[in-house]
């Protein structure tokens, strides 16, 4: 009888999700404060998917917890952006602010509105830049 030979399950890849708003054809930026490599860098909000939610759940969650904003979830803005060197991808979706909800920043050290011809005036963390390319044209 051959000898049993241990096979490699392929784990699955970590999923990020973050929310594109945008109010008065502005997108919210948000400056992160941790951890220190990135600190000063800016992002569109979101965070891990949990095990047994939804990509649009845990994007709700998300806002609640660093904005303290209700949303709804609507349609994905650009790909998948791989991260972590292939073990994580970044899923970006466009949100709706609900009942007149406006962000606050609970976890970031601040936060900008920007138009069309100022989103290159932040420092953008690499995984945002793909994002950033498909704005100027939900920003019309």
């Amino acid at each position: 009888m051959p000898p049993k030979q241990h096979v490699k399950t392929p784990t699955s890849r970590r999923v990020i999700v973050a929310a594109v708003i945008i109010v008065d054809g502005r997108v919210l930026a948000c400056e992160r404060s941790a951890p220190p490599e990135v600190a000063g860098r800016w992002e569109f909000p979101g965070g891990k998917v949990e095990p047994g939610e939804s990509d649009q759940v845990a994007l709700a969650r998300e806002c609640v917890e660093e904005l303290g904003v209700r949303v709804e979830v609507g349609d994905r803005v650009g790909p998948d952006v791989p991260l972590a060197h292939g073990r994580a991808v970044l899923r970006v979706f466009a949100v709706r602010l609900l009942d007149g909800d406006m962000p606050r920043a609970l976890e970031h050290t601040s936060m900008r509105w920007l138009a069309k011809d100022e989103l290159d005036s932040v420092h953008w963390l690499p995984a945002d830049k793909p994002i950033v390319a498909e704005l100027p044209a939900l920003l019309t």
